[in-house]
């Protein structure tokens, strides 16, 4: 999720802002040694629903505090190794992507909402990359956890494409769900726990300013700049 490119990016923006930053290594460094989180069970009446879009640490923050969402989990999906680390990730090996588990309560939002709100936060157009990082762990999938979540995700990607807004196919991927193993700790809620060095990842990677180049005033009403 980081290259010296970015890292460069990141502090001659924050330096322009007048940040104080400690480290060359912001943003995207290498991880912390740390215990592995845990997915909360969802409660009685919840449902699961897997997104990958790119950098965790932004999906997440889309998702979280969005009434309806109950917890967002930061880890991976999509792969063939077990209880992978974010090393093995980072390689590209492992096939998994960088993809967050989004537990919600239908009667307050619905799956198709939930699509919505990844749909804005995500640039659909790139294979094998989002925004500033590069490599199959951050393309985009939406992974479907039954025949009802794939129905919903398939419509939704035809119409988008239909819509005829963007002058190239989507090739986000629909599949179905896979092990989802939760990220180090250290990830999780990484835009609360070190702003400063989110924040330089953020404008480092324009991420807000292809996010509206994209989905135009919309992507600000649905969060894309929070």
């Amino acid at each position: 999720m980081f290259r010296p490119t970015v890292r460069l990016a990141g502090l001659a923006t924050m330096a322009l802002l007048g940040i104080s930053l400690l480290s060359p290594g912001l943003a995207r460094s290498a991880p912390r040694p740390g215990v592995r989180a845990r997915a909360p069970l969802p409660a009685a009446g919840q449902r699961v629903a897997t997104f990958a879009g790119g950098c965790f640490w932004s999906m997440q923050k889309a998702f979280d505090g969005v009434p309806g969402v109950a917890a967002v989990t930061a880890g991976y999906a999509g792969g063939t190794k077990a209880d992978p680390t974010y090393e093995d990730v980072e390689t590209g090996k492992t096939g998994h992507a960088e993809s967050v588990e989004v537990a919600y309560d239908p009667a307050r939002i619905s799956y198709e909402q939930l699509l919505d709100v990844y749909w804005h936060h995500i640039d659909p157009l790139t294979l094998n990359s989002a925004f500033c990082d590069y490599g199959p762990q951050y393309r985009s999938i939406i992974f479907y956890h039954d025949a009802e979540q794939q129905r919903a995700a398939e419509a939704s990607k035809r119409a988008l494409d239909a819509s005829h807004r963007f002058a190239t196919p989507i090739v986000t991927t629909i599949q179905p769900a896979t092990p989802f193993y939760p990220a180090e700790e250290y990830h999780q809620q990484f835009y609360k726990k070190n702003p400063a060095r989110y924040q330089a990842y953020l404008i480092g990677c324009r991420r807000d300013a292809r996010l509206r180049q994209l989905w135009g005033d919309v992507a600000v009403s649905k969060g894309g700049t929070r």
